[in-house]
């Protein structure tokens, strides 16, 4: 079929994302609606363990960041329609949580990546969260057992790759590391 004849994705609407069931995972990409597979034991772990260390740091800190994990809204953008949910998100600015989602960007992301659909975490979403203003952005990919680390320097991404043997700066934080290696990731 020639291209100018090929179907065109319905774009939905922001309410048209609200009345979705509650029990649909998905995420929207410049209007288009994408369903989300369910998460792995492996995937769950590593959320789990890493949520935990953010919250507890911020909470010993005293810290006016917030740590959220899957499912939770963030909207990007609202034209075109852009709706992510990552796995985990420190946000600092509580001026963009509503009580449903957070509107724009945090400041924190780590997405771990679904053996599925890696290009989503590697490509698509690095994209979007480094043009939305997402401060650093970690990418967990427990089959390879890589972590990648863009952070925000001035106008642009840095990047580092490190193992799950490496003990890996938080940028965000002055004094905060996560030591994969310690981390409790039972058999995999």
């Amino acid at each position: 079929m020639p291209p100018a004849l090929q179907p065109q994705p319905e774009i939905i609407t922001l309410e048209q994302y609200k009345a979705l069931p509650e029990n649909r995972r998905a995420e929207v990409f410049e209007g288009v609606l994408y369903d989300m597979a369910s998460p792995s034991q492996i995937h769950q772990t590593l959320s789990m363990e890493l949520s935990n260390i953010l919250y507890n740091y911020i909470k010993s800190k005293n810290g006016v960041c917030q740590v959220f994990t899957a499912p939770f809204d963030v909207k990007l953008s609202d034209t075109p329609l852009t709706i992510v949910q990552p796995d985990i998100m420190v946000i600092c600015d509580k001026e963009k949580l509503d009580g449903q989602r957070c509107n724009g960007a945090p400041d924190f992301i780590i997405e771990i990546v679904s053996p599925g659909n890696p290009s989503d975490d590697y490509i698509r979403k690095l994209y979007y969260y480094k043009n939305s203003g997402v401060r650093e952005y970690w990418i967990v990919d427990p089959r390879r057992q890589k972590v990648i680390v863009y952070y925000l320097n001035q106008t642009d991404f840095e990047m580092e790759t490190y193992t799950f043997q490496d003990n890996i700066k938080v940028n965000l934080y002055d004094d905060l590391y996560i030591d994969f290696s310690k981390l409790d990731l039972g058999d995999f």
